[in-house]
């Protein structure tokens, strides 16, 4: 699909259940969305998988260089915007790791953590990207495939027919978008800035990468407030493309807890990301500015648990999750918190429809009078939020 940015046609691919929890993947310079396609069928069982292609690469248009960093993590936010995604989960490989990490900086309450893949805080320096940049523009790209694609897989892979449409992608990116990210690169500096990133964060390099070096990585992790890292064998500086099916199980080590003792680096981080996410941010704001000395823990034993255990659980997509939550409020007779449910629905996925067809549940295993309630309600909330939309 594409969405209309102010100054930009941008090309999405959206893979997963839309109720699940987002993961914005950010590829690397010189390629596009598709260095993700080995990985992206087991992430989709878990998330909601967002594929921008990048200012300038693969089907997304192309604007006049240079380009900045925080140009380009504008950009991902703004798409972000239009998918009406309040907060993701965000991997990127190397420019998209940079990207990522100025995301992470201008708006931290949109992200719930970071998967850097590949990627450093700064790529030196600045004459040779300079270079490269005016390289590029005088005579295209297929004079340097061949060392890239040395730098970017190893030997044993070279020939493999994923290595070899990796090879298409960059020679079919458009010069001028190539040009104006490695302008980006060129002034792109990061590394003083990186203690302020206190989501968890998770460091991933292969082990034969020579642009972003095993040593590079850890320099990154360790400036990292959150992190952890993890190397790759056999890989090099795009493993999503080498080796898309280790590279998947990393990320689900990282993104979903697979045991019940087993938690998130940080369940308040998280929780407080997937309210916002569900029940709005302007809600979830005034919520926060009425905490006073005696409810604070209660906030935020609700935040770790509700959201940060429950809510942000792999096995019901929010649509399913938002169901369930309906019909327990009603059933119980919850007026206030159902009522709060029924405006988030519109943040989950679940539809009018699904709102009268739960309270049918709720007549039969919970009484009559429960759901008559809970349909009063429900009526009332629906037709607030139509006016508000229409108005």
């Amino acid at each position: 699909m594409f969405v209309t940015l102010p100054d930009l046609n941008v090309h999405v691919r959206l893979d997963g259940p839309p109720g699940a929890p987002a993961l914005l993947l950010l590829h690397s310079l010189g390629t596009s969305s598709d260095i993700w396609d080995g990985m992206t069928e087991a992430l989709s069982r878990h998330f909601r998988v967002i594929r921008p292609d990048m200012r300038g690469h693969g089907l997304t248009g192309v604007t006049p260089g240079p380009y900045t960093i925080e140009g380009l993590a504008a950009d991902a936010l703004a798409v972000l915007d239009v998918l009406g995604v309040g907060t993701a989960h965000v991997a990127g490989v190397s420019i998209g790791g940079l990207i990522a990490q100025a995301m992470a900086l201008r708006a931290p309450d949109r992200l719930l953590s970071v998967a850097l893949i590949d990627t450093a805080p700064v790529f030196p320096s600045e004459t040779s990207w300079r270079e490269r940049a005016a390289t590029v523009r005088a005579s295209g790209l297929a004079g340097m495939a061949d060392t890239v694609m040395a730098r970017w897989i190893t030997p044993a892979g070279l020939e493999t027919p994923a290595a070899r449409g990796l090879r298409q992608i960059f020679l079919r990116t458009d010069p001028e978008g190539y040009a104006s990210a490695c302008e980006a690169l060129a002034v792109s500096d990061l590394s003083a800035r990186l203690h302020a990133v206190t989501l968890p964060a998770l460091v991933v390099v292969g082990e034969d990468d020579p642009s972003t070096p095993v040593a590079a990585a850890r320099t990154l992790a360790e400036a990292l407030p959150s992190a952890r890292l993890v190397v790759l064998s056999r890989a090099s500086h795009i493993p999503t493309v080498e080796r898309p099916d280790a590279v998947a199980q990393v990320l689900l080590d990282f993104l979903v807890p697979t045991g019940d003792d087993e938690m998130a680096p940080d369940l308040y981080a998280v929780g407080m990301g997937v309210r916002r996410a569900v029940l709005g941010t302007a809600h979830v704001e005034r919520s926060t500015t009425r905490i006073t000395a005696f409810d604070r823990y209660f906030q935020t034993f609700i935040t770790r648990t509700a959201w940060g255990q429950v809510w942000s659980r792999p096995q019901f997509d929010r649509r399913t999750r938002s169901i369930v939550t309906l019909a327990l409020l009603a059933g119980l007779g919850c007026e206030e918190e159902f009522a709060l449910h029924v405006r988030a629905s519109r943040n989950t996925g679940c539809s009018d429809e699904d709102i009268a067809e739960l309270l049918l549940h709720v007549a039969v295993y919970a009484g009559i009078p429960k759901a008559n309630g809970a349909i009063r309600c429900a009526k009332e909330i629906l037709a607030e939020m139509a006016a508000e939309k229409n108005g």
